[in-house]
């Protein structure tokens, strides 16, 4: 019975010098390399060679961040089928998220929905931030009903969570890739 190969990166990020670490690995948070940086100035080991190592890695190092940083790395994000999904704007990983989750597809009754909420959550808030990777437009829809209710502290470690989330998928797609 063959036993299978745990999933790996390639490049392996413990043989990544600095630049190099941010060339393949500094965009999975949006806009937001710092992150990887602080990730190899914590010091990696071959025990972050997996996707997953490194993701609990990174994410460890955006939940120790300034509360300034966080919000920096939210408003990073772009809003869901928003004027930069519009413009083709998104990167090329948030691009093909939004598409998986069908927001790329949305009725035009949809689409004012949508808007609507992001307007709404833009008032008292960030953008809102969901991993939609397994989710489609209604579950993605509910969830913004849901946190609309949030308070601020509640809504940025929620964003943060998700945004961990998001890289999490992008590093294991990007070791299935390789």
């Amino acid at each position: 019975m063959p036993t299978s190969q745990p999933l790996l990166l390639s490049p392996a990020p413990s043989k990544c010098s600095l630049e190099m670490l941010t060339h393949h690995y500094g965009d999975v948070y949006e806009h937001s390399p710092w992150v990887a940086e602080a990730a190899w100035q914590h010091g990696l080991t071959e025990a972050h060679d997996s996707p997953e190592a490194l993701a609990e890695l990174m994410g460890l190092m955006l939940q120790q961040a300034s509360s300034e940083q966080q919000i920096r790395v939210i408003q990073a994000h772009p809003d869901l089928a928003g004027k930069a999904a519009m413009a083709g704007e998104l990167t090329q990983d948030s691009t093909s998220e939004q598409a998986g989750a069908g927001l790329d597809q949305c009725s035009p009754r949809s689409s004012r929905a949508l808007r609507r909420l992001i307007r709404r959550i833009r008032k008292i808030w960030l953008p809102f931030v969901i991993a939609v990777k397994g989710l489609d437009r209604h579950a993605i829809l509910a969830a913004f009903e849901e946190r609309l209710n949030n308070d601020g502290a509640t809504e940025r470690q929620t964003a943060i969570e998700q945004i961990i989330r998001i890289a999490r998928f992008r590093l294991i797609d990007r070791a299935t890739k390789s």
